[in-house]
C-alpha cells in the first residue's frame, strides 16, 4: 500500500495529465471523469482517496467490491462495474453500482433491465466493444454494437449512456489510438442512428495511455496503478 503522500503526489499528477491532454485536444477537463481502479485497494486507501476529491471508484470484482460499498457509503461517490460481468450476479449488482461498463449482449442488458425494474431504479450501462476483434476479451463486435443497441434503447430501467473498450496492450501509447477513435466514430454513428439515448459517454483509456484516449474524444478514464501503485496480488475467489 503507498503512502497518503503518494497517494497526494498521483492524484495530482494524473489531474495534471487530463489538464495537459484536454488543453492539446481542445476539451475542457472538466468533460472528463476519473474513475479510479479501485481493484484490490483497501477501504482505507479508497477514503483517503475521496478525500482528496475522487468521487468514481471502478471495481472488477462482484464479491471484493461488495465489502467495500457497504463500509463507504456516501451518497456523492458512484461506484462503476468494470470488469466481466456474469448474469448469474446481476441481482446484486443492479443494487451496489450506478454504471455496468461491460455490457455485451442484449440478454445482459434484458436481465438488468429486469432487476433494476424490481427495485425500481435505473441504472446506467455502456455498451462493451472489442473493436480489435481478441479472442480472450469480452466485447462486442461493431456491427453488434449497432444491432445490439437497437434493441436495448427500448428497454426502461436500463439507459444506454455510452460505450466502453479496452484496446490491446502495448508498450506504446500510441497504438492505442486508432482504436480509441475507432470508438469515438462508432459512438457518433449510434448518436445520429439512434437519438433516443444521449451515447454521452466514451469509457477508454488506462494508466498507460489515458492521455491518447482524452485526445480521442474519451469523456471517462478508468485509471488504477497511475494512483494506488501496483497492485496487490488479488486472492478472492471469482467464481462466488
Amino acid at each position: 500500500m503507498i503512502t497518503q503522500q503518494e497517494l497526494t503526489d498521483n492524484i495530482a499528477r494524473v489531474r495534471e495529465q487530463i489538464a495537459s491532454a484536454a488543453k492539446k485536444a481542445g476539451r475542457n477537463p472538466d468533460e472528463i471523469t476519473l474513475v479510479a481502479v479501485s481493484k484490490t485497494v483497501p477501504v482505507e486507501q479508497i477514503i483517503e482517496a475521496y478525500k482528496l476529491g475522487i468521487k468514481n471508484f471502478g471495481e472488477n470484482y462482484l464479491q471484493e467490491a461488495l465489502p467495500k460499498i457497504s463500509s463507504f457509503s456516501k451518497q456523492d461517490v458512484s461506484w462503476h462495474m468494470i470488469g466481466h460481468l456474469q448474469s448469474n450476479k446481476v441481482n446484486k449488482v443492479v443494487p451496489n453500482f450506478q454504471y455496468i461498463h461491460t455490457v455485451d449482449s442484449v440478454d445482459l442488458a434484458q436481465k438488468l433491465d429486469l432487476h433494476a425494474k424490481k427495485i425500481g431504479k435505473v441504472i446506467k450501462i455502456l455498451l462493451q466493444v472489442n473493436i480489435t476483434g481478441e479472442k480472450n476479451k469480452s466485447g462486442m463486435t461493431q456491427g453488434e454494437t449497432i444491432n445490439a443497441a437497437e434493441e436495448i434503447i427500448k428497454l426502461t430501467f436500463v439507459s444506454a449512456v455510452g460505450l466502453m473498450t479496452i484496446p490491446q496492450f502495448s508498450g506504446n501509447p500510441e497504438d492505442a489510438r486508432p482504436v480509441f477513435r475507432s470508438l469515438r466514430l462508432l459512438r457518433d454513428r449510434l448518436k445520429n442512428e439512434l437519438p433516443e439515448s444521449r451515447w454521452e459517454h466514451l469509457s477508454m483509456g488506462m494508466s498507460n495511455d489515458f492521455t491518447i484516449a482524452i485526445e480521442e474524444g474519451a469523456t471517462i478514464i478508468r485509471v488504477g496503478q497511475a494512483i494506488f501503485g501496483a497492485r496487490i496480488k488479488n486472492t478472492i475467489d471469482k467464481s462466488r
